[in-house]
């Protein structure tokens, strides 16, 4: 479970299973008990990744010798990476690039395209830094939820895990301070801290559902347009200020990353109960959460549409208005097919995906607002 997660697609749940009946234990007395994994046990954090190196994943080289899995770590570092939070992060940050110069075509220079192609990178590091340090501290809990990924698998070790993070957010901060300036850096290096809290003991905050998903909501929300936009003017040479388009954006983008927040655990309410971790969906069970987090979407769509009705001079009606009603008709549809499946592991994993869809539609959309 990371800040971003995605479903396990294409891992069939007899696997899970299997994989947890390979984690249960069972006390003298007969009585069955709540499955844990050795790195609970040890209660060492720091190589806590160390438990899943037993459950490779089919086709992952862990017996196949060095030459295999040199061959088998570019796939690996890529899953490593959650390619659908890099989608998001690469569409995010070109939309509000795109915004800021379709506003400003008068200061456009093509020489700051390497510039801006840095700060890209940037972003990508900062975003494979947290999703990759949520993964060694979450390997206990992927076993069971998402057992394709990388270090859960065994298909990349705890140090090699380790050394991936370190070196992508000292890249990215080196980027960033060599190019953005202080005030960018000064939010970039909190977004890392942020990313580092919500997995990394003794605060874990991923441990506490509201924490959890203000953090989400303010990385994924505010943190990345506002820090994008503002750096892009600033390489422009112009001053910060909010736009009609930008400002919707980031709260329109910051609710629908809360929705992502609390919708991500969906799928994994087995595996967060059996490491006593504390989500809405635990809480307040699946299809309650799925039910609130459909709600604020539409209460997001709804607001787009009445946005451009009543601010007509700042957007472009037609296709504000019309866009939104017809991702609101679609994520009807969806939670349509979602009820008559019954609120299905297989179903809220599909749900979730069409979430993110949703959301890469959003940034599709926002240069032409």
């Amino acid at each position: 479970m990371d800040l971003c997660s995605t479903t396990g697609r294409g891992v069939s749940l007899n696997h899970v299973s299997k994989v947890r009946q390979g984690l249960s234990t069972f006390v003298s007395r007969g009585r069955r008990v709540a499955p844990f994994s050795a790195a609970r046990m040890t209660r060492g954090h720091w190589f806590v990744a160390s438990s899943a190196a037993s459950v490779p994943a089919p086709d992952s080289g862990a017996d196949g010798g060095l030459a295999q899995k040199v061959a088998n770590f570019p796939n690996a570092f890529w899953k490593f990476l959650r390619p659908h939070t890099i989608r998001g992060t690469i569409l995010g940050t070109t939309a509000v690039t795109a915004k800021a110069l379709i506003e400003n075509p008068q200061c456009i220079d093509w020489s700051l395209l390497p510039r801006a192609l840095l700060g890209l990178v940037a972003l990508l590091c900062g975003n494979g830094y947290i999703v990759g340090i949520n993964q060694i501290y979450d390997v206990d809990i992927d076993v069971l939820n998402k057992p394709f990924l990388p270090v859960a698998s065994g298909e990349l070790s705890p140090a090699l895990a380790w050394a991936l993070c370190l070196s992508l957010a000292a890249a990215g901060v080196s980027v960033v301070a060599n190019n953005f300036g202080s005030v960018i850096t000064s939010l970039y290096t909190f977004g890392l801290f942020l990313g580092t809290i919500y997995s990394v003991p003794p605060l874990r905050l991923k441990q506490y559902a509201v924490p959890a998903f203000m953090i989400i909501a303010t990385v994924r929300g505010f943190l990345l347009n506002f820090g994008v936009y503002s750096a892009t003017r600033a390489a422009l040479g112009l001053p910060f200020e909010w736009s009609p388009a930008i400002s919707f954006i980031t709260v329109f983008v910051t609710v629908f990353a809360i929705v992502i927040a609390i919708t991500k655990d969906l799928p994994d309410v087995e595996g967060d109960q059996a490491n006593n971790i504390s989500t809405f969906a635990t809480r307040l069970g699946v299809r309650n959460v799925a039910l609130l987090a459909i709600g604020l979407l539409l209460a997001n769509y709804l607001g787009a549409v009445g946005l451009a009705l009543t601010y007509s001079t700042a957007f472009n009606v037609p296709l504000m208005a019309g866009a939104h009603a017809l991702l609101g008709c679609v994520l009807l549809l969806r939670t349509l097919k979602l009820h008559t499946a019954g609120y299905t592991r297989e179903a809220v994993a599909s749900f979730y995906r069409w979430i993110w869809n949703l959301f890469y539609a959003e940034y599709a959309l926002l240069p032409f607002l």
